[in-house]
């Protein structure tokens, strides 16, 4: 007899297993998290201990590289699949057009994650916890002897999970999954429930490692009055047109540092490895995820100038970064620049309709969720994760409509989700490396004489 799929024994069987890789993940996700704070915290200590500023800088720059230079060689040598996000990676094996090495891609990217988001760049924890979490879910395949359909259901809660473990999210994780991967996901009763589960384990073993306080402590905001929400949707258009900009000098960068040779390529590293570790002492908000200057630029204690010098620089820092091909995200990055542009655009808007609004910082918030959702067009995923993460329930409807109008200009301006893009790059560039394979091959065979 066929088992049937909808049978309590299951579904229980798979939300088992999905609370198992949950634990699993959230565990991991909490021990990458501290081991970079740990490194940050002992690095910062080290070099302000020293008197000479020409001597920390030199060191500065000096840790940077070797971070650096080492996970990108760890990646490269091991684990290719394992460079940038890595999201895109576990879209295309939920689509069966990619394989997962789980028992490479755990290991490499925890710790060239914790090797290149320790340097520096401006990267974020959220890639590498999603990969590692769909690498978990696929361990539990080789562990337990699974099917292909619940392992297919328990990477993708993996990958939830992994969402959640990085920004203590657990919503978010859940409909990241639902609406990122809609396309590969296959949704079910039982494959939902054992999403909502990963997530949830996942977040309690972040929460018992590092408290259950948010991620972005700031304080909670009232919610505008009804005559200022038209504004929001302008807001919105402007980070939908930033969205598209965003994605395409992305790609770009990415496909310049591909294109490199060996030796430019690793001129360029080195001289991104020392430029990261001279701004990490003179300027440090211009490097690093944004998970410390995201708080700095919600207390408005900067000026325009100064905003917006910030916000060019962090766009170019985050390109640059994303380019180079180590391990690391582009959220944390992206909710930055949200940040910071909201924040800026608030001001102006209160400066020329004073009273509209009672605080700039309430663009700031739904300024962080709207290049995310013009960028990853997944506008419920960016507003659950800036509530989650803000605690800022009472702003939801000006969250809707930046969201909302942020995606609707993306589309109209010809923009595709960022991850869709990758993913359709990772397919090009995979079947240009058969195609040469093959070419190499049979010129090896015509050479040996061989038909």
């Amino acid at each position: 007899m066929t088992k049937n799929p909808h049978h309590p024994h299951e579904v229980t069987k798979l939300v088992i297993l999905g609370a198992i890789t949950g634990l699993i993940v959230g565990s991991i996700g909490a021990v990458f998290q501290i081991s970079i704070i740990w490194i940050e915290h002992t690095k910062g200590i080290f070099l302000s201990s020293i008197i000479y500023p020409i001597l920390q800088y030199f060191l500065a720059a000096l840790f940077s590289t070797i971070f650096l230079v080492s996970a990108l060689v760890i990646v490269r040598r091991f684990a290719p699949e394992t460079a940038g996000s890595g999201v895109q990676e576990i879209e295309g094996i939920l689509e069966h057009k990619r394989t997962m090495r789980w028992y490479l891609v755990l290991p490499i990217k925890f710790f060239a994650g914790i090797l290149s988001l320790s340097s520096g760049l401006v990267l974020g924890r959220e890639g590498p916890t999603i990969q590692m979490g769909g690498a978990v879910g696929k361990m539990m395949q080789s562990i337990f002897r699974l099917s292909a359909e619940h392992t297919h259901i328990l990477i993708a809660a993996g990958a939830g999970a992994g969402l959640a473990a990085a920004f203590n999210a657990p919503l978010a994780g859940i409909l990241f999954v639902v609406e990122e991967m809609r396309q590969q996901f296959n949704y079910s009763f039982k494959s939902l429930q054992t999403v909502i589960i990963a997530c949830v384990c996942s977040d309690i073993m972040l929460r018992v490692f590092m408290g259950q306080a948010s991620d972005i402590p700031m304080i909670q905001l009232r919610a505008p009055e009804l005559s200022s929400l038209w504004i929001f949707v302008i807001l919105g258009i402007l980070f939908g047109i930033m969205g598209v900009i965003f994605n395409k000098y992305l790609i770009r960068f990415l496909n310049f540092f591909m294109l490199l040779d060996r030796k430019r390529f690793w001129i360029f590293i080195v001289a991104i490895g020392i430029g990261a570790g001279i701004l990490s002492v003179a300027y440090p908000n211009a490097i690093g995820g944004g998970y410390t200057v995201i708080p700095i630029a919600l207390q408005e204690n900067m000026g325009l100038s100064a905003l917006l010098i910030l916000f060019v620089l962090r766009m170019l820092t985050t390109w640059t970064s994303y380019g180079t091909g180590t391990p690391g995200g582009i959220f944390a990055p992206m909710l930055a620049l949200g940040t910071i542009f909201g924040i800026l655009f608030g001001m102006i808007v209160t400066f020329f309709l004073p009273g509209i609004v009672q605080d700039p910082a309430i663009f700031a918030v739904t300024g962080m969720s709207a290049l995310f959702a013009a960028t990853v067009g997944a506008p419920l995923t960016g507003i659950v994760l800036v509530v989650e993460m803000t605690m800022n329930y009472a702003l939801i409807l000006p969250l809707i409509l930046t969201c909302f109008s942020a995606t609707i200009a993306a589309h109209f301006f010809g923009g595709k989700p960022i991850y869709s893009t990758l993913l359709g790059r990772t397919f090009v560039l995979a079947h240009r490396k058969t195609l040469y394979l093959k070419i190499l091959t049979k010129k090896y065979s015509v050479l040996l004489g061989r038909s």
